[in-house]
């Protein structure tokens, strides 16, 4: 059941985009997991006649380091909020030529080189593997790709994600070797955010805003804040206008696979799963099957 705290899609904006402009009927929910407070307040609304939740990854003023933030709570709470579908708003350095800064990458692959994150749900007596060949629901970065070319954005459809951990930018030997391996883009916040959406069973797909060249360039200067801020400033505006156009097309309901990804992958036999476990992963799990309880 819709009420005024519940939506069906979820926008996570990342540096620069810290709220939603043209939602209607908007709500602050502050949503309580347990996994810890999410970055901010939830903020719902309608755009477009669609309802739709907006958090900012970083909190509002910036006050999170990517490595900070708490991405189990951050995905749990638009679970809770019944969003089906997320878009992931980032920052992100090209290591192609062709990628230049303004340009829009949906990217289809993440390579994880982060080092200090909590990346699963699943723990405490609990053990699930889902797929994640395909970490994007290919439906979603589709709609997204398209809404982004008729607000005349240059986008690239496809690419591979480097998450580092950051918070430094890298250094020329490390973009240097991330060139080699053939990588398109590099951020520092889309793990394990795609991993975790996959484990609750939502559609994830990243809207990733190119602001430098990293420091691989010989032709640009290393990368800076400054510099990513000036090029941040600009994106802020169409990332918004792409939101806008792509709700329309995602407010439907789901058909793609990302919705049945807990279907077979819980290894562990629901009589030796945790009483406590299962009740804290109750909204991720659903009900345990009749005459099965955890000890």
């Amino acid at each position: 059941m819709k009420t005024a705290t519940t939506a069906s899609i979820g926008v996570i904006g990342g540096s620069g985009l810290y709220e939603m402009e043209g939602l209607t009927r908007v709500r602050e929910v502050r949503v309580s997991t347990p996994f810890g407070p999410p970055s901010d307040a939830v903020v719902v609304g309608e755009l477009a006649g669609v309802r739709v939740a907006f958090l900012s990854r970083h909190g509002r003023g910036h006050r999170i380091s990517p490595s900070e933030i708490n991405y189990r709570a951050n995905i749990y709470a638009f679970k809770k909020l019944g969003v089906g579908r997320i878009i992931s708003v980032s920052a992100v350095g090209s290591m192609k030529e062709a990628l230049h800064p303004g340009h829009v990458v949906i990217p289809d692959q993440f390579y994880d080189q982060t080092r200090r994150r909590i990346g699963t749900f699943f723990e405490k007596g609990l053990v699930a593997h889902v797929a994640l060949a395909d970490p994007v629901c290919r439906d979603e970065a589709g709609k997204l790709a398209g809404a982004a070319r008729t607000c005349g954005a240059t986008v690239h459809e496809g690419g591979t994600y480097l998450c580092i951990e950051g918070p430094q930018f890298s250094t020329r030997a490390e973009s240097r070797v991330y060139r080699q391996w053939g990588v398109d883009v590099i951020g520092m916040t889309n793990l394990p955010e795609a991993k975790l959406a996959r484990e609750a069973s939502l559609c994830y797909a990243t809207m990733a805003l190119v602001t430098d060249f990293d420091c691989w360039h010989s032709g640009h200067d290393a990368v800076t804040v400054d510099a990513v801020i000036a090029t941040l400033r600009r994106n802020v505006a169409l990332s918004r206008e792409i939101i806008r156009a792509a709700v329309p097309a995602l407010a439907g309901p789901r058909s793609c696979a990302c919705a049945r990804a807990l279907d077979a992958a819980v290894i562990t036999a629901p009589d030796k799963i945790p009483a406590a476990t299962r009740r804290r992963l109750s909204l991720l799990l659903g009900p345990p099957p009749a005459g099965k309880k955890g000890r």
